[in-house]
């Protein structure tokens, strides 16, 4: 049977591929390991081999053009074989590219060459794509299904766990009908707007769907909701839940609007049916800092260790959430210009000012929250940090809202405090330590972790004294925070015993010049050697 050969993804940056020269023409035979072509990726000329003993039937690019990855390339099959069927929905694709160029409104987009034909969908059955489920997914990956072929769903029935580059998210349905095909293996990856589901009347044919490619032909893309995922789920309706990550009955109504307010709706309590939210509560809300519990995960964790067996390489698949943290830190550090300014700090007064804060009862404030309540204050003062570049413009935000390095097990998240700057201490402390927490179990809302003008990353835990850190875009800046050292200072002419720590600050040249993030770290001095001016800021 002849099978089809695709456009290689021969680089990690690789989304299109040139044919430099064909080795073989149509009619000649192909044994495995014969070089096929030349291709010009967007960092080398590699020749491409066969993996498959036939005759080349079909070329899909011409030498000297261009196709997308993925897109049909060749076809290999025995002498003489209708390859037609195969060819036929490759040339049928790139006459509707052309069409495309010409119409503005195409009741059909096919991408990639992949064979497609124009199916009718039956009446009642609805597709459900892979949902873009943060600003910064480009695909999902199906942790567990739950829900079977041929199981019966029900609007708000989760159909699967989705994990992102951030977390693990319940994918609720939309929709009332029968589970009548899975798109994407459990624990298999696919790209957004990729076919996920089918749902529609039992025993209706999808075949024609399934056939026509991976992408809905037509008909508008329909996505199910999100809900973060849940530790432990009830079958019985859940009245008001804690911030640990436990599903919460909640109107779309009053979902929409607490994540506009930046709410989390976890710690409202319902007044509807069954301690259900509804519109009032999260309207009437007003948040309290609860203080966490002294057993709250830490801030910040190392990866889990890997065991070693001497003489013998191991190897471990990267995550969703790895992959994309490799992609968007080295997209950060190679197009954002960073340079970096360090400045040591006196903390005798900030660990009097703790202390007596501490004696408070029910107060646990960390150096931690003093640095990120310092920063906020300090962005008002110089609202040029708290900006980002979009191309021909900066932006400057009107809103401080902290983002908060964690690291999990998986790699790196950063929650994001909205609206700093209004934050008291005990509100930084709980809010930090109750989105730690979730970030290790990956309960974290989507919501929680977007929107960020400025990040803190904190390793003096670790002891580290002193660090850079890679900016987190689209912020403008990155503070790095080292640990509290006692060591000998110059104070008053006389030589004293002192504790200093070390602030590092990642600058984006393109918006921040050096005397200005030099003027930013003069004002968190401040702050930060005169606790008391914060109630000034």
């Amino acid at each position: 049977m002849a099978e089809v050969i695709t456009m290689p993804r021969l680089s990690d940056t690789m989304t299109e591929g040139k044919v430099s020269k064909w080795h073989k023409k149509v009619g000649d035979a192909v044994k495995e390991g014969d070089i096929l072509a030349e291709i010009e990726t967007d960092k080398a000329v590699q020749d491409f081999e066969s993996e498959i003993n036939g005759t080349l039937l079909y070329i899909g690019v011409e030498e000297g053009a261009q196709a997308p990855v993925d897109s049909v390339l060749a076809v290999i099959g025995k002498e003489g074989e209708d390859i037609s069927a195969l060819i036929g929905g490759a040339k049928s694709e790139e006459k509707k590219v052309e069409e495309e160029h010409k119409t503005e409104n195409q009741s059909t987009a096919v991408e990639n060459n992949e064979e497609s034909v124009s199916t009718d969908i039956p009446e009642g059955v609805e597709i459900i794509t892979m949902p873009r489920l943060s600003d910064t997914m480009t695909e999902g990956k199906v942790a567990k299904w739950q829900k079977n072929v041929g199981d019966a769903v029900k609007e708000g029935d989760i159909l699967a766990e989705i994990e992102t580059d951030k977390a693990v998210q319940d994918f609720e349905s939309e929709f009332d009908g029968t589970l009548l095909y899975q798109g994407v293996g459990e624990g298999d990856a696919a790209e957004v707007d990729k076919i996920l589901a089918i749902i529609g009347p039992a025993g209706t044919d999808v075949s024609g769907i399934v056939s026509g490619g991976s992408k809905k032909a037509a008909a508008p893309i329909t996505e199910a909701k999100a809900e973060t995922k849940t530790e432990e789920k009830q079958e019985s309706a859940p009245v008001a839940a804690s911030s640990t990550g436990d599903r919460v009955a909640i109107s779309p109504l009053a979902k929409k609007i607490a994540q506009d307010k930046g709410i989390d709706f976890a710690s409202i309590k319902g007044s509807g049916e069954n301690g259900r939210i509804v519109k009032k509560d999260v309207e009437n809300y007003q948040p309290s800092a609860q203080p966490a519990a002294a057993s709250a995960p830490k801030a910040i964790s190392a990866q889990p260790s890997v065991a070693f067996t001497p003489g013998e390489d191991s190897e471990t698949p990267n995550s969703q959430m790895r992959n994309v943290i490799a992609k968007r830190l080295a997209e950060s550090k190679f197009t954002a210009p960073h340079y970096y300014l360090t400045v040591e700090i006196n903390m005798d007064k900030a660990i009097e000012a703790r202390k007596e804060m501490n004696s408070v009862p029910d107060t646990k404030v960390s150096f931690n929250d003093m640095v990120i309540k310092a920063v906020a204050i300090a962005l008002r003062k110089h609202p040029q940090v708290n900006s980002s570049w979009a191309g021909d413009k900066i932006v400057h935000h009107g809103n401080i809202n902290v983002g908060v390095a964690v690291a999990v097990p998986d790699g790196l998240v950063v929650p994001v405090l909205k609206n700093t700057d209004y934050m008291n201490y005990n509100e930084i402390s709980a809010a930090v330590k109750d989105m730690a927490g979730r970030a290790k179990t990956k309960a974290l809302k989507a919501n929680e972790m977007e929107g960020s003008t400025f990040s803190v990353s904190n390793l003096g835990m670790f002891g580290i004294e002193t660090f850079t850190s890679i900016i987190n875009q689209p912020n403008s800046a990155i503070l790095s925070v080292g640990a509290i050292i006692e060591k000998p200072i110059v104070k008053n002419g006389q030589i004293v015993v002192g504790n200093t720590m070390k602030l590092s600050l990642a600058c984006d040249h393109r918006v921040i010049d050096g005397a200005t993030g030099a003027q930013f770290l003069q004002t968190l001095r401040t702050y930060l050697e005169s606790p008391l001016t914060l109630l000034l800021g």
